[in-house]
């Protein structure tokens, strides 16, 4: 009969480092939170799931992703305007619109002023 030698292997809580993940923590804060070394949890993601730790946490993290989606949906339905808002800005492309004094509409995005900083820093380049 052969003797087992070295330590005997870390239990890892794969459902408490999944929620981990889900909330975006870290690989040190996961492996700090499970009481094992990091380089023991990216060797026990090996031999438990055939994978790198990097392809575990994004599958791992997404979920975190979704619930924050999902709470953010039900917020802006619940009559959270600003959330409404942004969302809208997001998701569907809407803008912000600025009226001037002669009644024209004038439509401004992002670009708008990421294009006008980089032509005022132009000029000044040219004088």
């Amino acid at each position: 009969m052969k003797r087992k030698v070295g330590r005997p292997r870390k239990v890892i809580d794969w459902s408490q480092a999944e929620k981990l993940a889900s909330l975006h923590c870290t690989g040190e804060e996961i492996a700090s939170f499970l009481e094992v070394d990091y380089d023991t949890l990216n060797s026990a993601i090996k031999r438990e799931f055939d994978c790198n730790f990097s392809e575990w946490y994004k599958k791992n993290s997404a979920k975190g992703k979704i619930s924050l989606r999902r709470k953010q949906f039900e917020q802006a339905l619940s009559g959270n305007t600003s959330l409404l808002i942004w969302l809208g800005k997001q998701w569907l492309g809407q803008t912000d619109k600025i009226e001037n004094d002669s009644g024209t509409q004038i439509n401004i995005d992002a670009d708008f002023f990421s294009n006008l900083k980089n032509n005022n820093n132009d000029n000044k380049n040219d004088e």
